[in-house]
């Protein structure tokens, strides 16, 4: 099954399963601390400017948006974590429906994990990491900002990044950058293979 990019369109904002797509299609869920990239990146994946909106104030999206592209498959782009800013209340109410997805989708297919290449995940990235173990639904980890460290650093950070989350070989750490389209192809193929779909 192939797949055209080019007809991707946002569908919906959700806070709730009765407002989630009716829908077969497998979703690739996108995962991360507030400001870390999420809408830049997906953006990028589909070669777009302004279809993911990018907020303003990190922690602004306070709900789950589903991307259609081409009626085969849904990206779905989870509320950002872990910002400070945000009252505790208000953080636990999406940490609700966050959960409330990723446990009850049955059309979940891939956690995409993003994480700052410029810093040591941090503890609410090792919970959510933690949590995404438990569920044992594939996931990989994209470090997301490759663009802001020089070369020299990224194998460095990389290291660090697989250390603190406790990854080994078998976990998928792709270095990206939504500037430059570094690590775009390797991240669309890990997708595609995960889905069984063709370039």
């Amino acid at each position: 099954m192939s797949l055209n990019i080019n007809n991707a369109k946002f569908e919906v904002s959700a806070v709730k399963p009765s407002q989630y797509p009716v829908s077969d299609l497998p979703e690739v869920t996108f995962v991360g601390r507030s400001n870390v990239g999420k809408s830049s990146l997906i953006n990028s994946l589909l070669n777009r400017k302004n279809l993911a909106k990018v907020a303003a104030t990190p922690g602004k999206t306070q709900v789950i948006n589903f991307y259609n592209i081409d009626n085969k498959l849904y990206f779905v782009d989870l509320p950002g974590y872990g910002y400070a800013k945000v009252s505790k209340g208000v953080q636990a109410s999406w940490a609700k429906f966050i959960e409330t997805y990723l446990v009850k989708r049955e059309q979940l297919k891939l956690i995409v994990m993003l994480v700052d290449i410029r810093h040591s995940p941090t503890s609410h990235d090792k919970l959510m990491h933690d949590w995404i173990l438990s569920m044992e639904l594939p996931y990989l980890v994209v470090a997301t900002k490759k663009d802001k460290v020089p070369r020299s650093k990224i194998k460095p950070r990389l290291a660090d990044i697989a250390k603190e989350l406790n990854l080994d070989a078998s976990n998928k750490l792709i270095p990206y950058s939504s500037e430059t389209r570094q690590g775009r192809d390797e991240l669309w193929d890990e997708i595609k293979k995960c889905l069984d779909m063709e370039g």
